[in-house]
């Protein structure tokens, strides 16, 4: 609730969110406070100042803890499509790191794509881990730059797992660091299957960089609340849209 109107106003007072949430002023300060921690908001005499602008991602400490149930159903589904043997990438990303703890007592092959999922499979005694090196990205940890993309070029992996910052059947998948955006192409090249993970929220928005059309996917999972007509329309363009 919080970050949504952090989103649509520049300024929330601590009286304003209380009554619109039915939360104490005292919890309302606590959980602002919080958020200026992680980079969101910048505290001000009675509330607090936007920090996010919109088309950015929001700060990846903020995001981890967002819809963790969500998270927690979509990476239960992909991992049951997993097959024991596969080679898979795993993108960058909240809903990718969800994915890396459910797989963690599998038998695969992972390539991560940031430096929270390798850190939470270091330690899986049956998954064979292949770290792509590169530069990291501040907070998200993501791989980007020619050595990632020269070390995805150079597999061939049975699944790609994706994460999504915008999706839709008018402008594909979209991501908002322009940096990651080659990586993504990369790995959707090497991999034989390409799923994208996301909750409904994600088909109402776009990122600035193009990453590839709806089509080109092959499988998406979300949750229920993504909406009815742009469910059928990332269907019309040949893709299987599962919801969890």
């Amino acid at each position: 609730m919080l970050i949504e109107r952090l989103r649509t106003a520049e300024h929330v007072t601590v009286t304003e969110l209380a009554e619109e949430t039915g939360a104490s002023e005292m919890t309302i300060r606590r959980d602002l406070d919080q958020l200026a921690e992680r980079g969101v908001l910048r505290r001000v005499r009675g509330g607090a100042v936007s920090l996010l602008l919109r088309g950015e991602a929001m700060p990846f400490a903020v995001r981890e803890h967002e819809a963790v149930e969500t998270k927690e159903r979509i990476a239960a589904e992909v991992n049951g499509l997993l097959a024991d043997g596969e080679a898979v990438i795993l993108d960058g990303g909240t809903s990718t790191l969800t994915l890396a703890r459910a797989i963690v007592r599998r038998r695969l092959t992972v390539v991560p794509l940031d430096l929270h999922a390798a850190n939470a499979l270091s330690g899986a005694p049956g998954i064979r881990l292949l770290v792509p090196g590169g530069r990291t990205t501040p907070g998200a940890l993501a791989f980007t730059g020619p050595l990632t993309e020269a070390s995805l070029a150079s597999l061939r992996v049975d699944t790609a797992v994706l994460g999504v910052c915008g999706l839709s059947a008018e402008h594909g998948l979209t991501a908002h660091d322009l940096d990651e955006v080659p990586v993504k192409r990369a790995a959707i090249a090497s991999a034989r299957r390409v799923i994208a993970v996301c909750d409904g929220a994600k088909f109402g928005r776009t990122g600035l960089g193009l990453v590839c059309p709806a089509g080109t996917l092959d499988m998406v999972i979300t949750d229920g609340s993504a909406p009815d007509a742009a469910v059928a329309r990332i269907r019309d363009t040949g893709v299987e849209v599962r919801r969890v």
